[in-house]
């Protein structure tokens, strides 16, 4: 047999094997790696990558990478009965800064520098030292911070009042389709989609992602964004001199000495006042959540 030929069998099983061995471990090894466990995974992929190339020791490489991967998991059952054990293995966390204060020898335990405390502070939003209670390197080298409490910000609760909860947002436009789907789920409609979508002036073959929240509020996102800045101050002008008529008929209903004209010009005003009421929902840009979103976006 050609040795491209085992070459290929070699790696393809090798791959196969590792990817089981991999799900066997779980996934506490993609995600939270703990100092043992990152030596593992570097030892299993170094030996699979051996394996694939290697002709003469197959079959002792995969029994080399199977005990590799059963050995996390034996330390793991030996660290729920053991909290000596599960320290050694997996290590402790240390308090890096404590009411405030770096604590330096931790920190040199830990052999970081304050660049890299304030570096891993920022990614936590805590520009400021000061700003922080508590601050614990894990065991697995992520940083968990608490801030004093003054400086944290206030929830719902806090404040005594009550929300509703949230309810997962549903795609109902994906790459310019529509997903019908997760109208169904909403209890809406294609008519109700396009029915929004035609208040804020927008086609659905314009759209490339929309999203219904739990309000029933619709997110729209286009294809061409600027098509929808040009729209929006479009529809700003109109609005606001529609608006700008409707105050002058006031004006001139407060400046005229004819009863008969006094009234007219109010009548007016009220008129146009109601038909802007009602038209506001199509030409105030502040109440169109895509075109608001867009312009944010292109500002």
């Amino acid at each position: 047999m050609p040795t491209w030929v085992h070459i290929v069998y070699h790696s393809v099983v090798s791959l196969v094997y590792l990817f089981l061995l991999t799900k066997l471990i779980g996934k506490r090894q993609l995600s939270q790696l703990t100092f043992f466990e990152y030596i593992i995974g570097i030892t299993i992929g170094s030996i699979a990558s051996s394996v694939a190339i290697d002709k003469e020791d197959f079959l002792d490489g995969t029994i080399a990478m199977g005990i590799y991967a059963l050995l996390p998991i034996l330390f793991e059952l030996i660290a729920l009965k053991s909290q000596r054990f599960r320290n050694f293995v997996e290590g402790k966390g240390r308090v890096l800064i404590k009411n405030g204060k770096v604590l330096e020898r931790n920190l040199r335990k830990e052999r970081m520098t304050i660049d890299d405390l304030m570096q891993q502070l920022r990614m936590k939003n805590a520009f400021k030292v000061a700003d922080v209670e508590f601050a614990l390197m894990e065991p697995n080298g992520r940083l968990s911070v608490l801030k004093i409490s003054d400086r944290q910000p206030l929830t719902a609760k806090q404040l005594g009042l009550k929300v509703l909860p949230e309810a997962e947002p549903q795609v109902v436009v994906m790459d310019g389709h529509l997903v019908e789907q997760s109208l169904k789920t909403k209890g809406l409609d294609r008519h109700w989609l396009l029915g929004e979508l035609e208040k804020q002036g927008v086609r659905l073959e314009d759209v490339f992602y929309a999203e219904t929240d739990e309000r029933g509020g619709l997110y729209i996102d286009l294809y061409e964004d600027e098509g929808v800045v040009q729209q929006m101050k479009t529809m700003q002008m109109t609005h606001v001199q529609l608006r700008k008529c409707q105050a002058d008929l006031e004006l001139f209903a407060l400046d005229t000495n004819d009863e008969r004209m006094k009234s007219v010009y109010a009548q007016e005003a009220k008129r146009l006042d109601e038909l802007l009421r009602e038209l506001t929902p199509y030409l105030n840009p502040q109440s169109g959540r895509s075109i608001r979103k867009a312009v944010e976006a292109t500002t």
